[in-house]
């Protein structure tokens, strides 16, 4: 079986007709016809049911076809790979990232990328804490930016690239709205807005008031960013979040106050697998990455 004769037959199948096949493949009608004979003999099975001028799959032909395209996106994904070896400048880097760090860090990161390697091609894919892992570890992705960068992974090695502290916000209305910085004891007796159960952001949050001795009282949940700000921005709760993740769109309803005592941080940097050869184009990107200052990652502290 040789690749050109696979090639010929997915676009007959495809087409359903020999003649305006060979006109796509750019060779004659009978080079076609002739190479799909072959197929057919060494397999020892029809493929096509003539109808007149055009031809249709048989069963086994369509179970062929199916087995056929997916050895083609092998190949093609071999293809890539060594173009990308040849010149790492122009592969594809595929990143995941959550919420948390899609406002700033990934538009900043893959700018600047850009701006030094106009040619290389990106492919974001946005993922909860634990997906994030499950596909570095499972090989959907060899990059994801996350944050806590997890340490105790045998099969993922983390990079940190800065820490970041989180901030209240909270009702504008709220009797400490007006000052410069709060202990997260002072919240102790407040009503929270967290994400739900098994969400990162939510168990930082939760861990922090715990070592404080209190549990935060939940009333209200929300499973991204802008529903919790919406929420904190109705009066019905508070809300701790990392910095990053305010971007710019904060209501005039909502006050953001620093938290000083203790302080809440998380490290956020860059996971890779421990035991897989990345890409060079992904190699290039994690390298480059890691030579990134905390404010060209998009990380700007208010002081």
């Amino acid at each position: 079986m040789e690749l050109r004769q696979i090639q010929y037959f997915i676009e007959v199948a495809k087409l359903e007709h020999v003649t305006e096949a060979s006109y796509a493949l750019h060779v004659s009608q009978s080079a076609v016809s002739r190479q799909i004979f072959k197929l057919e003999a060494e397999l020892g099975v029809d493929l096509f049911i003539h109808e007149g001028r055009k031809v249709k799959l048989t069963p086994i032909g369509r179970q062929f076809l199916n087995q056929m395209e997916q050895l083609m996106k092998v190949i093609d994904h071999a293809r890539q790979e060594i173009e990308e070896y040849l010149d790492p400048e122009r592969g594809t880097v595929r990143i995941g990232f959550p919420s948390s760090l899609a406002a700033r860090m990934v538009p900043a990161v893959v700018s600047a990328f850009r701006k030094k390697y106009p040619y290389v091609h990106f492919q974001l894919q946005h993922g909860s804490y634990k997906e994030l892992m499950d596909w570095v570890v499972e090989g959907e992705i060899n990059l994801a930016v996350m944050g806590p960068v997890p340490q105790q992974e045998p099969q993922i090695n983390g990079e940190i690239l800065f820490r970041e502290k989180f901030v209240a916000l909270l009702p504008a209305g709220h009797s400490m709205a007006d000052q410069p910085s709060l202990k997260l004891s002072d919240l102790k007796n407040d009503v929270f807005v967290l994400f739900p159960k098994g969400f990162i952001l939510r168990d930082i949050v939760v861990r922090a008031c715990a070592n404080l001795g209190f549990q935060p009282k939940v009333a209200f949940e929300g499973d991204d960013l802008d529903a919790i700000k919406g929420l904190v921005s109705a009066g019905l709760g508070l809300t701790l979040l990392p910095e990053i993740a305010l971007s710019e769109q904060i209501p005039p309803t909502i006050v953001t106050v620093p938290i000083n005592e203790p302080q809440v941080t998380r490290d956020v940097g860059v996971i890779v697998p421990a035991g897989r050869e990345m890409a060079p184009t992904e190699k290039l990107f994690y390298e480059f990455l890691k030579e990134l200052s905390p404010q060209a990652l998009g990380y700007i502290s208010p002081g």
